[in-house]
């Protein structure tokens, strides 16, 4: 019967981080001992403050459908947050509140993209982005980067991958999977470029921001060449661990926010009220509390650097935010091991799965075919049990 299916969604890619989570889950019911490090999941709870919140809200009897671009109190929060953590002005008009980043970004594309458009991805890039492109008829361009320059595309490399069929370019800083932050003069040298190209846009994911170990997060739409044609996408599941609340959020031109939420009033309308709610209180906090989070990340980035250095054919970059390294491990390429032959890094994440029981994602997910995606969000127990395992099983 799945020859009825629609060519769209037959040529549409699984999500691997998803995918790699569902076999763990598999292997788990079988009685095994699987480390998960394949999801982008912060394992902390959320803070007190934003439960309560939240319990203030049902109490409140908050029900009802909300408006399809949010709450006009949490549109306001977003604004001061734009305004107080990126040097970014908006208006209530620019904002758009979505049920999660990924819906965001799925109702950008919408808008924005017409088929045979090109879109510009900086390898690596996070899993969704080259196929919600696809599903709009849209051409993924891949600039490739490597350890060597942080996993960072400059100026240069940015101005050769333009077309004449160049719509836009994405990107995320922190970057999810190599959390590579773009510096000040990075950013300014890629809006430098982009200045001459004035029908060329940018979305700039920023949902890691505050997991960010340099400080001082610098968004490109602050930089006055390039900010007319920026939609900065941001959300709360990763700096707040609210990953299941599902609230997202882009300011973009006033034109696109528009036609954002023509889309979402089609498709989803409004997000769930009490989440919003919770968000109000989550975005006017000052981020200094939940600094803790963003420490104990810190922390065990510079645990499991450590151990992986241990490792032979692990080569790291340091990566300076979000909760992800991204090792090359190219080295073990066409080894057998115990009669497992690695061929590439799907195999080396199968390998690892399924014989060190430690999820990860292959980096073939990401774009960049050399690496595999290890995920720190989990106690420094579990980390120092899976690199363990890892090691034992690449020793043999």
């Amino acid at each position: 019967m799945e020859k009825f299916l629609s060519e769209r969604v037959k040529n549409l890619a699984t999500s691997q981080t998803l995918a790699m989570a569902a076999k763990a889950r598999e292997l788990r019911s079988e009685g095994k001992d699987v480390i998960g490090l394949s999801l982008g999941e912060p394992d902390f709870n959320i803070p007190d403050f934003i439960k309560k919140a939240a319990k203030d809200a049902i109490d409140q009897n908050f029900n009802s459908y909300t408006p399809v671009d949010g709450y006009t109190d949490l549109k306001n929060a977003i604004i001061n947050k734009f305004k107080r953590d990126n040097n970014l002005i908006f208006s209530p008009s620019q904002i758009v509140v979505s049920t999660g980043a990924k819906q965001a970004l799925y109702n950008i594309a919408s808008v924005l993209i017409n088929p045979g458009d090109e879109v510009i991805l900086p390898c690596p890039y996070w899993v969704s982005y080259a196929d919600i492109i696809k599903l709009k008829g849209g051409i993924p361009v891949e600039i490739k980067t490597n350890i060597e320059n942080d996993f960072k595309m400059t100026g240069e490399q940015l101005k050769s991958a333009i077309t004449n069929n160049t719509k836009m370019v994405w990107f995320s800083s922190p970057c999810n999977p190599s959390g590579s932050v773009y510096s000040s003069n990075e950013l300014e040298e890629i809006s430098t470029v982009l200045e001459s190209f004035k029908n060329i846009f940018v979305v700039s994911d920023e949902i890691y921001e505050h997991i960010n170990y340099k400080g001082g997060h610098i968004s490109i739409g602050a930089f006055n060449k390039i900010k007319e044609r920026t939609i900065t996408v941001n959300g709360v599941s990763k700096a707040f661990a609210m990953t299941g609340w599902r609230i997202g959020y882009i300011g973009a031109p006033e034109w696109i926010a528009r036609a954002c939420n023509k889309v979402q009033g089609q498709v989803t309308s409004g997000a769930n009220c009490i989440a919003q709610r919770a968000v109000i209180t989550a975005l006017n906090e000052n981020p200094e509390k939940i600094k803790y989070m963003v420490d104990e990340f810190e922390s065990r980035r510079n645990l499991i650097l450590e151990l992986l250095g241990n490792i032979i054919g692990f080569n790291c970059n340091v990566p300076d935010g979000a909760f992800y390294v991204f090792p090359d491990i190219s080295f073990y390429f066409g080894k057998n091991i115990n009669g497992f032959e690695i061929k590439n890094a799907s195999d080396m994440s199968m390998f690892l799965l399924e014989k060190a029981l430690v999820a990860t994602v292959t980096g073939d997910a990401f774009g960049n075919p050399n690496c595999i995606r290890i995920s720190y969000a989990a106690s420094k127990e579990q980390i120092i049990k899976a690199v363990d395992r890892i090691k034992a099983a690449l020793e043999k």
